[in-house]
């Protein structure tokens, strides 16, 4: 059973705006793009409560926050705004954890089974399972 005091570290970041759905906020968690108090995240059900620091890997970005309150919703972006404080401005990360998408000549038709695992390999993605 949830306490009162926490919520789940993906809807936190869905309320928060970090992410547009709950979905990809379960991503960005299952991803490991998310550290709370130092150690990576790798379940959306990880609890979060006021207090609790969190690096995020957002693209090309990396952000500090400090969560502040849970919130009941995800509401306008001022009150999203509220639920954070940033503990550092968002760094830059040298080496962009986003690889650029392989491109395919035009008119190549579509993928084999073979070059798709190949893009799938090289976008970081696990095919298998």
């Amino acid at each position: 059973m949830m306490a009162d005091d926490a919520l789940r570290i993906d809807k936190w970041l869905w309320h928060a705006r970090f992410r547009k759905t709950r979905g990809l906020a379960q991503d960005l968690c299952t991803g490991g793009h998310v550290t709370l108090n130092g150690a990576t995240i790798a379940k959306p059900s990880v609890l979060v409560r006021p207090g609790d620091q969190l690096e995020l890997i957002l693209g090309p970005y990396r952000r500090r926050v400090r969560v502040v309150a849970l919130g009941q919703r995800r509401g306008p972006a001022p009150e999203a705004q509220a639920l954070y404080e940033e503990i550092e401005p968002p760094e830059r990360l040298q080496d962009p954890v986003m690889a650029p998408t392989p491109v395919r000549p035009a008119g190549s038709g579509r993928p084999t089974k073979r070059e798709r695992r190949a893009f799938e390999a090289l976008r970081g993605r696990d095919t298998a399972g």
